[in-house]
This record gives structure tokens, C-alpha cells and sequence, in this order.
């Protein structure tokens, strides 16, 4: 009857730390604080070896689960209390954009690449840099982003002339945004719109020859925009990016 003590056992786990992650409350799985994290691996692991380990008393395994539950009331009852004992475990959020700039020293810090913050900021619905104020890393590990105030334009007025002038201009650049746009569809994965995906051309200081390429600009043309920005090198820039209306973002590395 080996295999209907296994059975039994597994069941009356699963019930056991069913009914102990019930009494840890309803937090998110991406919102556990770090001992939350902890105190569920650990529980997950004793029930693992209690199951697997037939000749243990199965109380073995039910005393240090409910003990870590007692250990997880204890510290949420004292950090509901002390705002230091909440950031000592939680940490406190961590501001990775700022005025429109990336914290190069904070993202070292965090261990945050640029991919994941381009990442995380396109999963918030913003592709573009530019429109960007600020960007706070939670304690969650989501990024938070407040976008900049949208400028009204000014309203000018033109003559007859100027508009047809401005409308032949705006036909070559619409005719050499589809030029562009065909080159990149090679490199931009399929489900993407290159109308809302910026395509960066520097990387911690690397250039992307291979996007370069694809928008037709040469490294010469790339070390024009890299000095009006300030920069004197490739190594000072963070990051660069290009859109499809030839915005460039580019965010120039603090010295330390």
C-alpha cells in the first residue's frame, strides 16, 4: 500500500500549504517582498522532501511550514508599524529616469540593462525616449513611468507658396520614411510597428552598425549627431535612438 500512503501524503500536503499560502494573503505573485519570496520557497521545499521522505512523521514537515507562516505574521505585523522594517525588507523605489535622463549609476546598481528598461518602458506603452519625464523602478521590480507634458504648437500663418513648399517637402520625407521603413522590417521582429518603435543605433557606448546600415546613415553621419549632443566619443553615449520621423533621443553618460 506504498503508492496510497504517497497519494495521502501528497494530498494532505497540497491541503496544507493550500490553507498556508491562503493565510499569507492575497499579494500578487510579482509583488512578494523578498521574505514573502523566501518563506514560499521554503515551503515549497518542505513539501517536496516530506513527500518524497515515506518514513518521516508527517508532522516533520507541518511544524516548520506553520513556523515559517508564524515567522511571515510576525514580520508583517511589525512592518504594518515600522516604516523602517518596510524598507529594510522591501527596499525603497529607485528613480531610473529623471527629467527626460537615464541614471546610468543607478542602472549599473540595480543590475538593469538598458533592453530591460526599453523593454519595460514599451510594455507601459512608451517606445519613444523623448516622451519620457520620469521612470521609477518599484520594489516590484515594474517600472512606473510619468510622461512628459505634451507642448501645444505654436499656430503660424503661411502663404500659398510656403504650403506648396511645405507639401512637396513633406512628400519626399513621407516617400523616404516608407524607404526607411521597408529597410528595417528585416531586423524588427514580426507583431512590431516601426510607427511606434525607435531603433537604437548606440548601446552603452557600442554602435549598432547592423541598424545603421538598415537606415541607410554611416558612422561618419552618427559622429556628427554624437558631438552637437555634447559627446566627444562613441563610449560617452548611454544611449541612441531614431524613430520613423528621424527624432533623435540620445542620452550622454555621466562621467564618474
Amino acid at each position: 500500500m506504498e503508492w496510497y500512503n504517497l497519494i495521502l501524503r501528497t494530498v494532505m500536503m497540497y491541503i496544507a500549504v493550500f490553507v498556508v499560502m491562503r493565510l499569507m494573503g492575497k499579494r500578487e505573485i510579482g509583488k512578494l517582498s523578498v521574505i514573502d519570496l523566501v518563506i514560499s520557497f521554503m515551503i515549497a521545499e518542505i513539501a517536496v522532501i516530506e513527500i518524497e521522505q515515506m518514513d518521516n512523521n508527517f508532522s516533520h514537515g507541518l511544524i516548520p511550514i506553520f513556523t515559517l507562516l508564524a515567522i511571515q505574521f510576525s514580520t508583517a505585523a511589525i512592518s504594518i508599524k515600522s516604516r523602517k522594517l518596510r524598507l529594510f525588507m522591501d527596499g525603497k523605489p529607485k528613480i531610473i529616469i529623471a527629467n527626460g535622463k537615464i541614471d546610468a549609476k543607478e542602472l549599473r546598481k540595480q543590475r538593469y540593462t538598458l533592453d530591460d528598461l526599453m523593454l519595460q518602458l514599451r510594455e507601459n506603452g512608451y517606445a519613444n525616449l523623448n516622451e519620457v519625464d520620469f521612470a521609477i523602478l518599484e520594489t516590484s521590480g515594474k517600472l512606473s513611468v510619468i510622461a512628459k507634458e505634451e507642448e501645444p504648437e505654436p499656430h503660424t500663418h503661411t502663404s500659398l507658396e510656403q504650403e506648396d513648399e511645405n507639401h512637396v517637402d513633406n512628400t519626399e520625407n513621407v516617400t523616404q520614411r516608407r524607404k526607411v521603413s521597408d529597410e528595417l522590417k528585416a531586423i524588427i521582429p514580426p507583431g512590431f510597428r516601426y510607427e511606434t518603435l525607435p531603433i537604437p543605433l548606440i548601446m552603452d557606448g557600442n554602435v549598432q552598425e547592423d541598424n545603421l546600415k538598415a537606415i541607410n546613415k554611416t558612422v561618419f553621419w552618427l559622429k556628427n549627431i554624437v558631438h552637437e549632443h555634447g559627446a566627444q566619443h562613441f563610449k560617452d553615449v548611454l544611449l541612441c535612438t531614431i524613430d520613423h520621423r528621424d527624432r533623435i533621443y540620445i542620452d550622454v553618460a555621466k562621467k564618474s
